[in-house]
């Protein structure tokens, strides 16, 4: 009787009730790669929509594992098998659709085994920790005929789709500047000590392609983005977004010269991507910074995270939290601004990004956020990110997706692979 209620709460209190109709609607196979945090986000959604039945969940630790397949059969009726290996859970339950919301590194092969297993596929950002692997991506979503829908909700934010209205109507003016960030308070902080992995965890396998170093709490959960064995830090997670937003914005598909410099000026504990970074992009028609420092946070600066597109017509700022705000040119006109409408939990739009998703399969169209798109965002940040560990500019052939005539830039383009993985096939 309680797991009944528990049921009628969950759906009551979705975003609005299922229509009759979508609950006659097709119930696609689903399966969740990466029970963590964000994934139980995306399938919650995803279950309001009443368009899927879970028939499996895979996760290297039983202490996301475990918790996840609770929760699913007490909201539902569904009973998904738990697997430890995402090959075994494709090939015993073959199924339509396939959420991978693993560490970074792991997102090319989850990806692209669920696309040889027939599924639609949609996978979290940053599509993946090198650049051909998204290339690779890419390659298998085309030649199956699959979607492949990538997270990044601010494309179907409510604030975000009409601020991308006004940008692109001319309101802003001509923009010759962007200038993306995130500032984040924060200290030293303080090393982690090696220990031995959590009962239930195999760690061999979380790392899985990656380097295998010895487990650290600092790493999983969550705090895998800040080792650049497995992500690529602030610029590779939060940056992501904000590239996208510049994507969206312009008409150019990819920068031409990308410079970045930045390093590890404050932080003292056991990650090791930069606390403080800086990335300059250069496009034909204007210019782009990435800038993020995880420290100082202040009550100087109005806003933390975004974009401010500088055009001849006044300032526009695309946020998060704070919704988007045009500043004019022309102090006699009145500042203009927009409040943001987000989903909880986490401020997301996960249920508008699934519909799409959802509406893509039906009718065989590209989604909002297609693979392709999700590919150049991600290069973005790994270019900066490349840029970086080099310690000089790189010119980008968009086209060939290679650096001009820079063999060692080129190198990093891609990673060995950890025996017995492979690396996917560009």
């Amino acid at each position: 009787m309680q797991d009944n209620v528990s049921r009628r709460k969950f759906f009551a209190t979705s975003l609005g009730a299922v229509p009759l109709l979508a609950q006659r609607d097709k119930k696609f196979r689903t399966v969740l790669i990466g029970t963590g945090w964000w994934g139980m986000n995306i399938l919650r959604c995803a279950l309001e929509s009443g368009q899927v039945q879970v028939v499996g969940l895979c996760d290297v630790d039983d202490n996301h594992l475990n918790p996840a397949g609770a929760e699913i059969e007490k909201l539902t009726s569904d009973r998904p098998r738990r697997y430890k290996d995402y090959r075994d859970l494709l090939a015993k339950e073959k199924p339509e659709i396939a959420i991978v919301a693993t560490p970074d590194h792991w997102h090319a092969l989850n990806t692209i085994a669920a696309i040889e297993a027939g599924a639609h596929v949609y996978v979290e950002k940053p599509v993946g920790h090198t650049i051909r692997e998204g290339r690779a991506m890419v390659k298998a979503a085309r030649e199956a005929g699959r979607v492949v829908q990538v997270g990044t909700h601010r494309r179907v934010s409510p604030h975000n789709v009409s601020g991308m209205q006004f940008l692109k109507s001319g309101r802003a003016g001509k923009i010759g500047m962007v200038r993306a960030f995130v500032h984040y308070p924060g200290g030293p902080g303080k090393k982690t000590p090696d220990s031995d992995p959590p009962a239930g965890l195999d760690w061999n396998m979380w790392c899985g392609p990656a380097p295998l170093r010895p487990f650290n709490k600092a790493i999983h959960p969550r705090g895998f983005r800040q080792f650049l064995d497995y992500a690529n830090g602030t610029l590779g997670d939060w940056g992501i977004h904000w590239m996208d937003q510049i994507l969206w914005w312009t008409e150019e598909k990819w920068p031409r010269r990308v410079y970045s410099t930045g390093g590890r000026h404050i932080k003292q504990d056991s990650t090791d991507a930069p606390d403080t970074q800086v990335a300059t992009f250069e496009f034909e028609s204007f210019t782009a910074v990435w800038e993020h420092r995880l420290y100082a946070g202040n009550n100087a600066e109005k806003t933390n995270i975004g974009c401010y597109f500088y055009g001849t017509e006044g300032t526009f700022h695309m946020g998060w939290l704070d919704g988007w705000t045009f500043y004019p040119a022309d102090k006699n006109k009145p500042i203009l601004h927009e409040d943001p409408k987000l989903g909880q939990p986490d401020d997301q739009n996960i249920r508008e990004l699934w519909a799409d998703f959802l509406e893509a399969i039906r009718t065989g169209r590209r989604p909002v956020c297609d693979i392709e798109i999700g590919h150049r965002s991600t290069n973005m940040s790994l270019l900066g990110m490349l840029s970086w560990k080099l310690g000089r500019s790189v010119q980008w052939d968009g086209e060939k997706e290679e650096v001009v005539g820079d063999p060692e830039a080129n190198r990093l383009l891609q990673r060995p692979y950890r025996a017995p993985w492979q690396y996917p096939s560009v």
